[in-house]
Formats: C-alpha cells, structure tokens, sequence
C-alpha cells in the first residue's frame, strides 16, 4: 500500500486532462482535494491488483486495527479485477472525515450538521452540457453493471452488492423526489435488487405504484460529496427533501440534471448513476441476501424487488465509491446522519435538550442518550417519544441531567446507576415498530420474525425543582482550572526512589 503520488491524480485526474472542469461546485473530486490539503495520510492507494471477492475488504478490515494506519484511512484500489474504474472505500469510516465534510470538527459535527439539516436549499437544475455524470451514456447492451468494480464484502453476503448508492424515486401523488440508502444484491449485468425497510419512505413509494400496477421509476447516484449520502440518510418530514437536505449540508444548492430513460432529476456532479425500473408486483420478487448488516449480523433475507437497469451514466473517467458494509464505515455515515435530524425533530418538541448522542457501542442506531436541562417531570419521556418517532430503529432512548456527556458512556452509566429505579423511571413499550434488521425483533405472533421490538425509555434525571437531589462531588472548577499538571507533576528520580523503598 502506498500514500497518493499526486492530488491530481487522486482527487480529480480527469480534471486535470479538461474533463468535467471545476465549476465551484461540490463533489467528491472537491472534497478529496480538501481531504488531503487537510492530512495526506487519511487517503492512501493500493496499486496492486485486486480480486472483488473479499480482498479489497480484507485489506480495509485488517488497517482497522494495524497501528501502522492510525487514522484508518480511505483507500483508492486502483486495479480490481474485472474493472477498469478506480474503487474507492472506506471514506466515510471515521468521523473525523465526516466532520471535515461538513467544515468542523469531531466535537463540533452534531451541532453544525443539525444546523446545516435544518436549512435546507433548493436544488438547482443544469444542463446536460454542466453536468459531469453525462459524459458517457451506456444504454441497451451496453448499460452492464459488469463494468463497475462492484465487491463481495462479508464471508457469508449472498454476493456482490452495491452499498453506497443514493436511490432517487418520485411519489406519485406529490411529485416530490425521495433519496435514501438502500443494499443492492447484484443478479445479474442489468439486474439488482432493491431491499426497502417498512418504515422507510421508498417502501411507501413503491406500494403507491403497485395500487396502480405501474413500475417505480428509480436512480442510484453512485460517489458524491459526502454530504449527499448523509443527507440521504435523513429522514425530513413527509416524504421527499433529502436533496435539499444536502445543498443545506453543502452549504450550496446540489446541482441535479434530468435523468436518461427515468423521468428523474439526479445529481449532475455524482460519478455514476444506475437507471431503470423497480416492479412492486411481489410475484416478480426474488430472494435476496444474506447481507451483513448495521448490528454486524446476517439479516433481511427473504424476496425483494428487482431494479432492472435501462441505462448507466459516468464521468468519463470515474471513481467507484463503495461502503464497507457491517464496518465502522458503515456505522459512522449512519450515525452521524441520524443523530443531526435526531437532534432536531427532539428539539422541535423539547427546546431544553441539550445534546443527542448514538453510541457506536449500538450500531449508531439502536441506543440514543439525550441531555436536557429538565424543567419539569415529564419532560424525559416527551423528548424519548419524539426520538422513537422519527428514528424506529432506535430500542433504547436514556435521558439524563445537562451535566452529563452524552458522547461520554462511563457518565451516561454513572447517571443510570445514580438516578434511575426501574420500578418508576422505566417505561416500557411493546408492540413498536422497529428496525426490521434487527436479530430480536418479532411479528403479531412473538415466535414469528418481524418488524415489531420493545422499547424501553430510562429517565436517568434528578427530580425536577423544587425537590432536592444531592449535589455531586467535584473539586472546585477555580482551583482545578488554575492546577496545570504539566506544571506540577515529573517522572520519579533518584531520591524519591530510595526513600519509596526505605533506603
């Protein structure tokens, strides 16, 4: 493995010939220039050719611990087997990328991306001249998903899939385009599958089509900026406004461009983008997975509907962005994502939450702790609610007193072990909706596999005033602010040695 030789060559070699020149406009080929104008050593490339099945992962999963890669860094495979197009992963798999992607820092990321989420701009279209994802067309034969450097992930994935695409589908009845992230098994050269939870908005998309027995047109943008997968990853109310959503993330308007063969409006700047029709008649469903999925198990197997591919659109010379599925990378671009609306749509009902949090200790999406500066008794279960309403996945809500750091478990354990009788601060919840992905979940009849969990909220807060709880112990913040260790405290010498051992 080697460190790039050249930004150019890395981040925008096409550029660098005149092909899709910068226009200001944000996309992948700008964020990885910023990438490694920040720290060259979070991008590294693997020369060496590669085979799809299981190595190019197995490289990535073994950095994940190797102290040689610190920063666990995105990798450019430029030899797959198979492809002629660069695979890029693993670039969505530290928050302290997704941070820089949204111009902050780790500390920083849910209060700017909440923000950011929360001012949605318009998209802006373009003309096919404006727009670098039209500067090859594959359509009939040549619209093969061969062509892609897709990979097999996890030792027991059903096989190849595709993980980092932004699926794009209009609701029939409002017109409004919805994008989100969905798993994709490769069948065969024109044909993926397309596995929507029950909740998920494209899921209600697709039934609409069905009641009128027409196929769902759907595009898959495929490498972007950052933003545009973790805008895809919110959930805003109703159905539609994730694109928005991303030129708010972006701090600009996403420039989109009509689609080839779908009546589509997809992201002009994407590297790729997948076309074609989703049947919703279950009779044409087929099986799909095993998969590894966000709880680091095999789940969600069973008929799904097949995307049959009428065309493929690149730059003209592409980089293929693939998510490491059931990996850090796959938590991160999740939790972060969820955890900025999260943090919004509880503050819509709640204004005294002070902070969210979804632990990566629970896939970033199962667990969320919340602080909040309770006024009255109650409170903690509003803002739990609001939680469980926006974010189903999501089985365990625990609440806490605004001088506990959510992002910090050890307080959040110290405050349930401190402030919390089950006997009357739990609740519990049977019969909720949940995330379908999820082991434990159950169906109507409970020895039945479903879509339904149990949800449980902890109020961890002290009693609202005035009823009094005991102050908890701290020194002084005058005194400890001023007692700088480093001006105190050295390393043991001589003397204090001998007299440690009585001499």
């Amino acid at each position: 493995m080697a460190q790039h030789d050249t930004l150019a060559q890395v981040a925008d070699a096409a550029e660098a010939r005149g092909e899709g020149a910068s226009t200001g406009a944000e996309d992948l080929r700008t964020f990885l220039r910023r990438l490694l104008e920040h720290d060259p050593e979070q991008l590294m490339v693997v020369d060496r050719a590669v085979d799809p099945v299981f190595e190019a992962t197995a490289i990535v999963d073994r950095m994940r611990l190797d102290p040689r890669y610190p920063k666990y860094p995105a990798v450019l495979f430029k030899n797959v087997r198979g492809s002629r197009m660069p695979l890029l992963i693993n670039l969505h798999g530290t928050y302290e990328r997704l941070a820089l992607s949204i111009d902050s820092t780790v500390q920083g990321m849910v209060e700017a991306f909440r923000r950011r989420e929360s001012q949605p701009l318009p998209v802006r279209r373009v003309e096919r001249s404006e727009a670098p994802v039209k500067e090859v067309i594959w359509t009939g034969e040549e619209a093969d998903l061969s062509r892609l450097p897709l990979l097999q992930h996890q030792e027991l994935d059903a096989g190849k899939f595709v993980t980092s695409d932004v699926a794009i589908v209009r609701d029939p009845k409002t017109g409004a385009l919805n994008a989100g992230t969905y798993r994709a098994q490769v069948h065969g050269t024109k044909e993926l599958g397309f596995m929507a939870g029950s909740t998920q908005n494209a899921r209600y998309v697709m039934l609409q089509y069905r009641e009128r027995g027409e196929l769902m047109p759907m595009a898959m943008a495929i490498g972007h900026h950052p933003a545009l997968l973790l805008a895809a990853s919110t959930k805003p109310p109703g159905v539609g406004g994730e694109l928005e959503v991303a030129g708010g993330l972006l701090r600009q308007p996403l420039e989109v461009v009509r689609a080839e063969t779908v009546d589509l409006d997809v992201p002009a700047r994407a590297e790729i983008v997948i076309e074609g029709f989703v049947d919703p008649n279950p009779e044409s469903f087929r099986q799909e997975g095993p998969f590894g999925e966000y709880p680091r198990y095999y789940t969600g197997t069973g008929p799904q509907p097949v995307f049959a591919i009428t065309a493929i659109t690149t730059r003209r010379n592409p980089i293929y962005v693939d998510v490491f599925n059931a990996s850090p990378e796959h938590l991160a671009v999740g939790g972060l994502a969820r955890v900025g609306y999260l943090s919004n749509r509880v503050r819509d009902v709640c204004p005294n939450v002070t902070s969210v949090h979804l632990p990566l200790s629970a896939s970033a999406r199962l667990h969320a702790y919340i602080s909040m500066k309770k006024h009255a008794d109650g409170e903690p279960h509003l803002a739990a609610f609001a939680a469980f309403a926006c974010n189903p996945t999501l089985k365990l809500v625990v609440v806490v007193d605004d001088d506990i750091d959510v992002t910090n478990e050890a307080e959040v354990l110290w405050a349930l072990s401190t402030r919390f009788q089950a006997d009357k601060d739990m609740t519990l919840i049977p019969n909720s909706v949940g995330g379908f992905l999820n082991p434990p979940t159950y169906a109507y009849r409970r020895d039945q596999k479903g879509s339904m969990e149990t949800k449980l909220i902890f109020d961890c807060t002290r009693p609202a005033p005035p009823a009094r709880f005991p102050a908890p112990t701290r020194v002084p913040p005058e005194v400890s602010a001023r007692m700088d260790p480093g001006e105190y405290v050295g390393p043991l010498n001589d003397r204090v040695l001998r007299y440690v051992r009585g001499e």
